[in-house]
C-alpha cells in the first residue's frame, strides 16, 4: 500500500504476457506524462486470479486486476472503491457503450461499478490449420464432428478443475438450461448429468495431461508442438495468434454447435479496480481511465501484448491484421458469453464445485452424487458467504 508519497501506486495483476506487459507499458507511459509518479506492478498465478479472495491483497495494493465474480465479495467486504464514486458518469457511460459483450456489466453489482473492463476473454476454439490439412481434416462445426476429430487423436482441451467447471456451465446451456436459474440448484439432475457425461467423454479422448492443463498450457501445446491440431474451447489469448510470439501461429474462431445450438461459453476477462485503502484515489482513477480508454486500448495496450476490453480495439483493422483476425473472428463468441454469479460466497462454491467435478472427470462414477454435492455446496455458499 501507499505509505507516504501520494505519487506512488502499487498494483497486482496475473502472470502472463497478456496480464503483465500491458500494465508495465501503460504505467511507464503514464509516469512519463505525470512527473514524480511511480506505478509498480507485481503478479500472481492464473489460478489465484480465478479464485483467491481479494481482501488480503487490497491491504497491500492500490490497483488490482480482478475477475468479475469477485464483485459480490467486494460489495459485502468494502475493500474496493466503487468507481462510480470517483469517476465521471460520462467515462462510465462510454465504457458501457463500448463493452465487448457483458464485460462492462459484469463489474456492475448492487448499484456500483467495481472495475473497468480493460481485458475481455471467453473460451473460443483454437486450430492449427496446417496440421488439420496434413491430416485431411477440417475444423469441426458440430459436437459430433468434434468427437470424431477427438477419436483420431487430434484434439486437446483445458481440463483443469476451474476450466472444467466453466465448460460444464457452457454445456448445461447448450442442453437447454441456464445454470443457477432454480433456487439452490446448479442445474437440474438430467441436464447436469448429461453435461458431465459429455465433458468426460471428450476429455478422455484428449491427451492425459489435458486434465491438468489450463488454457495457457493448451495454447502452448498448439503453438509449440504438433501433438494436437484443434481445441474446442479455451479462454482466448490473442498473443498466440500474433506473428513470432510462438513457433506456430494458432488461429482462433467460433465454437461448435450441440444439437443445433451454438455453444455459449463462460465470460472471463479482467477488470482494473482500486483498493478502498488507496491513499491517492484521484491518481489511481486517472490511470485506470487512461488504461481503459479507446486510444490506449487499441494502441499501447495491445502493442504490449494485452487483450483489450474496449470494443473499438476488437473492431480495429490494424489490431486484427497483427493478430491473424483473432478479435473479429471471436467477437461473436464474446458477445453472447454468459456471466457467472457474483454473490458473496460464489468463489468458495466455484473452488469446491470445480474440485468435485474434476474428481468425477478423473475417476468416473455416477453423475447423480456429483450434482447433489454441487447443489449442497451452492446452498452452503449462499448461507455462509465467503466465510
Amino acid at each position: 500500500m501507499t505509505t507516504s508519497a501520494a505519487h506512488c501506486l502499487r498494483g497486482i495483476t496475473w502472470k502472463h504476457t497478456r496480464g503483465l506487459m500491458p500494465m508495465l507499458a501503460t504505467a511507464q507511459r503514464f509516469e512519463e506524462m505525470h512527473a514524480g509518479l511511480s506505478i509498480t506492478w507485481e503478479t500472481r498465478s492464473l489460478q489465484s486470479f480465478a479464485d483467491e479472495p481479494l481482501e488480503v491483497l487490497a491491504e497491500r495494493y492500490d490497483l488490482m486486476v480482478i475477475d468479475h465474480p469477485s464483485c459480490g465479495r467486494a460489495a459485502s467486504g468494502g475493500f474496493l472503491r466503487p468507481l462510480d464514486e470517483v469517476m465521471a458518469a460520462a467515462v462510465l457511460e462510454d465504457q458501457a457503450k463500448h463493452s465487448v459483450g457483458e464485460s462492462y456489466a459484469s463489474y456492475v453489482y448492487e448499484g456500483h461499478v467495481w472495475a473497468l473492463p480493460i481485458d475481455a476473454a471467453t473460451p473460443v476454439s483454437l486450430r492449427r490449420t496446417d496440421l488439420l490439412e496434413r491430416a485431411g481434416e477440417a475444423a469441426p462445426h458440430t459436437w459430433e464432428e468434434l468427437m470424431g476429430l477427438a477419436r483420431k487423436g487430434l484434439v486437446a482441451a483445458a481440463g483443469l478443475a476451474i476450466d472444467s467447471l466453466m465448460h460444464f456451465f457452457m454445456l448445461c446451456q447448450a442442453l437447454g438450461e441456464e445454470p443457477f436459474t432454480t433456487d439452490g440448484r446448479v442445474a437440474s439432475d438430467a441436464v447436469g448429468r448429461e453435461a458431465m457425461r459429455r465433458l468426460r467423454e471428450l476429455l478422455l479422448l484428449c491427451p492425459k495431461g489435458c486434465l491438468h492443463a489450463n488454457p495457457i498450457a493448451i495454447w502452448n501445446v498448439l503453438s509449440t508442438s504438433d501433438s494436437a491440431a484443434y481445441c474446442p474451447f479455451a479462454y482466448g489469448y490473442s498473443n498466440y495468434s500474433r506473428r513470432a510470439y510462438a513457433e506456430h501461429v494458432v488461429e482462433a474462431g467460433e465454437l461448435v454447435t450441440l444439437d443445433g445450438t451454438v455453444l455459449r461459453s463462460t465470460l472471463g476477462g479482467a477488470g482494473l479496480a482500486i483498493s478502498a485503502r488507496c491513499s491517492d484515489v484521484a491518481t489511481a482513477a486517472a490511470y485506470a481511465q487512461y488504461v481503459a480508454s479507446e486510444r490506449c486500448q487499441k494502441t499501447l495496450y495491445f502493442d504490449a501484448g494485452g487483450q483489450p476490453g474496449h470494443r473499438a480495439a476488437w473492431l480495429d483493422a490494424e489490431v486484427n491484421r497483427r493478430s491473424n483476425g483473432f478479435f473479429e473472428k471471436t467477437l461473436p463468441v464474446l458477445d453472447r458469453a454468459w456471466v457467472r454469479p457474483r454473490f458473496d460466497g460464489y468463489l468458495t462454491f466455484q473452488s469446491r464445485a470445480g474440485e468435485r467435478l474434476h474428481a468425477y472427470l478423473r475417476e468416473g462414477g455416477a453423475e447423480g452424487p456429483v450434482m447433489e454435492a454441487m447443489n449442497e455446496m451452492l446452498q452452503e455458499a449462499h448461507r455462509g458467504g465467503a466465510r
